[in-house]
Formats: structure tokens, sequence, C-alpha cells
């Protein structure tokens, strides 16, 4: 397992699993998801909707990387990071740096 000495380090990492373009769309899709989920829960004073940010998240990405990617999704080895790149990739994909 590789280790990382700083986020900077790992993101280039990050980006090179997630080459497929199908990936990257799941992983958008899901995390756009998890914002309406905690929007809709915070608007409707619904708490327990938080339940479903982890299977929106996490189910939107695993199947890119299973059925797309066709590796092993970082966040099993690198689950902070790993966490930080989706959003930061998420941030990415709406400045126009990564392509979806």
């Amino acid at each position: 397992m590789r280790e990382f000495g700083s986020f900077r380090e790992f993101y280039p990492y990050y980006l090179g699993e997630h080459r497929n373009r199908r990936c990257r769309r799941l992983h958008f899709i899901g995390s756009w998801l998890v914002i309406a989920i905690v929007v809709a829960a915070a608007w409707m004073r619904q708490p327990l909707w938080l339940l479903l940010t982890p299977i929106a998240g996490y189910g939107f990405a695993w199947v890119g990387h299973y059925g797309f990617e066709k590796n092993r999704p970082a966040t099993f080895r690198h689950p902070l990071y790993s966490l930080l790149g989706d959003w930061v990739m998420f941030a990415d994909v709406l400045r126009g740096r990564v392509s979806i």
C-alpha cells in the first residue's frame, strides 16, 4: 500500500484512479445526491435521511470503480484522503478543471 505525506501528494494518484469518464460521472452524481439529501434533511427536519448519504455517495462511486474503472476504490486504503478527494474532484468538475 502506497503512503502519502499529504493530500497534495495523494490527489494526483486519486485522479489517476478515476481515468474513466463514466466513473467520474457516477462520482459526480453521487456527490450531488449527497448534497441534495443533506439539504432535504435540513429543510424537512428529518435527520434520519442523513443515513442515506453514504449509500448515495459511495454507492455511485463504487459502481463506477467496479463497473467501469475496474479498480478498487481508494476509500479502502486511504479513507480520509479519498473522501476529501471526492469533494475536491467535485469542485474541480464544477470549475472545469476535470471533465465528466
